[in-house]
C-alpha cells in the first residue's frame, strides 16, 4: 500500500488541530508518560486498562472512518493504514507482522512513551505501553470488522525494560 496522505487542518475559531476530521493533539513525551505514570501508579482501580480502553475506543472509531473514507477493503491496507496513522500521529513506527482475525503479533521499533519514559525515569522492569495496547486491539478489530473489547493485548518485551523493540502478543477474546 502507498503512503496515506491524511487530512490535517487547524480550526482558527476553535483554536483545535484536526487529524482526518478528527480533533487531535499530540503531547510532549513529558506529558505522554505523566499520564501513563499515573494510570500505572493508581491503586483505586485498574486504570492501565481503563487507558488501554480508553485509546482502543477512541482509535476504533479514527481507524474505521478512515478505511470508510479510504475505500480500504483489504486487511494488509487496513493494517498498513493504522501502521501509517500510528506514525503520523507521532506515537511511535509500529509494525504488525502476523495479522489474522483471531490472533496477532506486532513489533514497536520506536515508541514515543517509551522513550520518553527512559529520558525522564530512565529503565523499569514492566512495560508501559497501555496505549499502544488499546491502539493494536482497535487496529484488529477495525481490520477484521470486529470490536475493540473482542481483542486482547499483551506486551511481550519493552524498550523501556532494555529491549530492542517492543513486541506485542493479539488474540481474539
Amino acid at each position: 500500500m502507498k503512503q496515506i496522505e491524511f487530512e490535517r487542518a487547524f480550526d482558527p475559531r476553535r483554536c483545535r488541530h484536526l487529524l482526518e476530521g478528527r480533533v487531535s493533539v499530540l503531547h510532549c513525551h513529558h506529558y505522554s508518560t505523566l499520564y501513563t505514570q499515573l494510570a500505572d501508579d493508581c491503586s483505586l482501580l485498574d486504570a492501565r486498562s481503563l487507558l488501554a480502553r480508553v485509546a482502543a475506543d477512541t482509535f476504533h472509531g479514527v481507524l474505521t472512518e478512515l478505511q470508510r473514507k479510504r475505500g480500504l477493503v483489504a486487511v494488509a491496507d487496513r493494517i498498513a493504514a493504522a501502521e501509517q496513522y500510528y506514525a503520523f500521529a507521532g506515537l511511535g513506527r509500529l509494525k504488525v507482522t502476523v495479522a489474522g482475525p483471531e490472533s496477532g503479533e506486532a513489533v514497536l521499533e520506536r515508541s514515543h512513551i517509551d522513550e520518553g519514559w527512559i529520558r525522564k525515569w530512565g529503565r523499569r522492569d514492566r512495560p508501559v505501553n497501555f496505549i499502544t495496547q488499546g491502539f493494536l486491539a482497535a487496529a484488529f478489530a477495525a481490520a477484521f470488522d470486529g470490536r475493540p473489547e473482542q481483542y486482547a493485548v499483551k506486551e511481550l518485551s519493552s524498550i523501556v525494560c532494555g529491549q530492542q523493540s517492543s513486541r506485542f502478543q493479539v488474540a481474539r477474546l
